[in-house]
């Protein structure tokens, strides 16, 4: 790439937020997020690509990760839904694979322990869980149980003599290879309700093993759990988590953690698509300078700013304990089906270069797919939200 005249890091909107959200951010919250900015670009940035390719993730920036402290921002630290929503769009847009490692261990994992655990409990296992000396992982996905799994819960858990027994298996679960607890819901065979169980993973019976091949979010460590006769103590059973509904309290604030990296997500592909633009020539000079191209960039950018329009009033909604579980759904749908358009255009400005990782963007691209997918597919978050407007039930 030839060098253009324009630094793009010096325009005014430099940082993709056009209509000035982060304003709305305390100078705490707005401080904060600049020196959580520092560390992505010093610490994940550079070595993002290089993971995703070899499908590894870095072990060594976990005791990194605990440092910048970006665990539980919003109960244990104080700070404003928005601001949590923010971040997480910010480590999504410098990572998307690190951005949902910690939204396992900190959106599922560790808001299933907030919610849904005794006071007694919590005082046992949050120090070292916001810490991050303790990983954890969030098992609710089964082989033949996705969309439908709230229904149809195959892995079982039975009460016998003070202590419970799981089996059955999970799969999607990440961060499972590596994972100290990880929190598995599993359907109670005396009153078939969906139960959660803090599990540790070098229980006998336990086993987790690596999905590969995977085409979207490489660095993450998918994996497939069996459970054969796990015991699981009494007290490592969560007191609050006795049925499905119970179980969707931690899911419904997860799926905004979702929506927002779909922000996240195209305000990379933006980042990524307007630098190859100001930067490559072609016919003599910057791509940006033909139209059609900047209507591409105005397109990706006009998808980002409305979703994270959407995200900014949810995020309210939440501060002030109004959001509904429809409005999630609907920021959900809405926002990744943005971001689904916002990374092909991206890729469609870098033409063949899009499909090679050494530019970034075939990473966003295929990366967008599983954010596309998790916490709910469009399909069903679209028909929740239908329901919510006709009172009909479209769901079999």
């Amino acid at each position: 790439m030839s060098k253009a005249a324009i630094d793009i890091d010096d325009l005014p909107y430099a940082d993709g937020d056009f209509f000035g959200f982060e304003q709305m951010l305390t100078t705490k919250e707005k401080d904060r997020l600049a020196e959580i900015r520092g560390f992505l670009a010093r610490e994940v940035k550079p070595i993002a690509v290089d993971c995703w390719n070899r499908g590894e993730f870095p072990m060594d920036l976990i005791p990194k990760l605990a440092e910048i402290d970006l665990v539980s921002p919003v109960r244990r630290q104080g700070h404003s839904n928005l601001f949590a929503g923010i971040m997480h769009a910010e480590v999504t847009r410098a990572d998307t694979s690190i951005s949902t490692f910690m939204g396992v261990h900190d959106g599922l994992f560790t808001g299933s322990i907030e919610a849904l655990a005794s006071q007694e409990q919590q005082e046992a296992w949050l120090p070292d869980i916001y810490s991050m000396k303790k990983i954890g992982a969030f098992g609710l996905t089964e082989p033949l149980g996705g969309s439908d799994v709230a229904g149809g819960t195959r892995t079982t858990a039975r009460y016998d003599g003070g202590q419970w027994i799981l089996n059955g298996a999970k799969r999607w679960i990440g961060n499972a290879t590596f994972s100290d607890w990880v929190v598995i819901y599993a359907r109670d065979e005396a009153d078939n309700q969906v139960k959660g169980f803090l599990v540790d993973t070098k229980s006998a019976g336990y086993t987790a093993t690596k999905i590969e091949n995977k085409i979207s979010l490489r660095t993450v460590q998918n994996a497939d759990i069996v459970l054969d006769n796990v015991v699981v103590p009494e007290f490592f059973k969560l007191a609050n988590a006795n049925s499905f509904r119970d179980t969707n309290k931690v899911l419904k604030v997860t799926r905004l953690g979702v929506a927002w990296q779909a922000v996240g997500q195209q305000l990379a592909a933006f980042d990524v698509a307007r630098r190859y633009a100001v930067e490559r020539n072609q016919f003599g000079r910057p791509l940006a300078s033909f139209q059609l191209v900047q209507n591409q960039l105005v397109q990706i950018l006009g998808n980002a700013v409305s979703s994270m329009g959407m995200m900014v009033r949810l995020s309210q909604l939440e501060d002030a304990g109004a959001a509904k579980d429809e409005q999630s759904a609907l920021a959900k749908a809405f926002t990744t089906a943005r971001m689904r358009e916002s990374v092909a255009l991206g890729r469609s400005i870098l033409g063949g270069n899009g499909i090679v990782t050494d530019y970034e963007m075939a990473k966003v691209f295929a990366d967008a797919e599983a954010i596309y997918s998790y916490e709910g597919t469009h399909e069903i978050n679209t028909l929740v939200t239908g329901r919510a407007i006709t009172g009909i039930s479209a769901i079999v």
